[in-house]
Parts: structure tokens; sequence; C-alpha cells
């Protein structure tokens, strides 16, 4: 398995952590405690409280960013490029999403904070446009 592939699957694993260690269980305690119904629950990112909207939110931005850098993996899988630039990128990738991910949900929203999320967004985003770049140059 190559590198970009791998770190596609961490994504894929991150996302799903960011739902099974807060976005689940602030609404399975709530709704097995008997506060709220289970009914409640909607696609809201600022429902909730605390920590509970900013995980929301991040894990809502995960599903939103996995099929971009999804597409542009299999692309580079499928006609077989590999080149250690192409690693470093997909896990500059990664490395961004988790460190994007941890900074919105564990800080409290300021725009310093914002601006430190939006930094490893932009990184991730740079990484991903120089993977296509080297994707489309050696077609």
């Amino acid at each position: 398995m190559t590198i970009p592939l791998l770190a596609l699957l961490g994504f894929a694993l991150w996302t799903l952590l960011i739902l099974f260690a807060f976005v689940g269980p602030y609404r399975w305690v709530r709704i097995l405690s008997g506060r709220t119904r289970a009914s409640h629950w909607t696609a809201d990112p600022n429902a909730g409280a605390g920590l509970y909207p900013r995980a929301m939110r991040a894990h809502m931005n995960c599903i939103e960013n996995l099929p971009v850098f999804g597409t542009i993996v299999y692309v580079i899988d499928r006609v077989g490029l590999e080149s250690p630039a192409l690693d470093a990128l997909a896990l500059i990738v990664l490395g961004a999403r988790i460190l994007q991910s941890t900074v919105h949900i564990v800080l409290e929203q300021s725009d310093t904070v914002i601006f430190v999320r939006f930094a490893f967004y932009f990184a991730q985003i740079l990484a991903m446009l120089a993977m296509v770049g080297m994707l489309l140059a050696a077609l």
C-alpha cells in the first residue's frame, strides 16, 4: 500500500474518531440519561454546548474534504504515480487535517485560533493542489 493510500485511510479513520470520540458520546449520554430524545438531533452543528458544536463542525469539515482528497489519491493510485514528494504531500494533508480538527475541537474560538485553523486548512489545500499538479505533469 502506498503512502498516499495510507494517508487517505488515516484521514477516514480520523473522521470516524471525531465521530466516535466527541459527537456520538455527547448524544448518547443525553439520550440514555433521558435528558434528550433521540429524535432531537439534527445536522445543525450549533446544537448542544461546549465542545460538542465544535466537534460537529470539525467532523462535517472532514466529511466535506475527504472526497476531494480521496479522488486525488484514487487517480494517483490508478495511474501508478509514486514519488517521495507525493508521499510527503499526502502526509502533510493528513497531518494538517489532524491539527486543524484538534485546534477546532479543543480550543475556544478566537480570531487567533481561527487564523491557526485556517493556516492548517490552507496547508491541506496547497498540498492537494501540488499533488494534482504533479499528477497532471506526469500524464
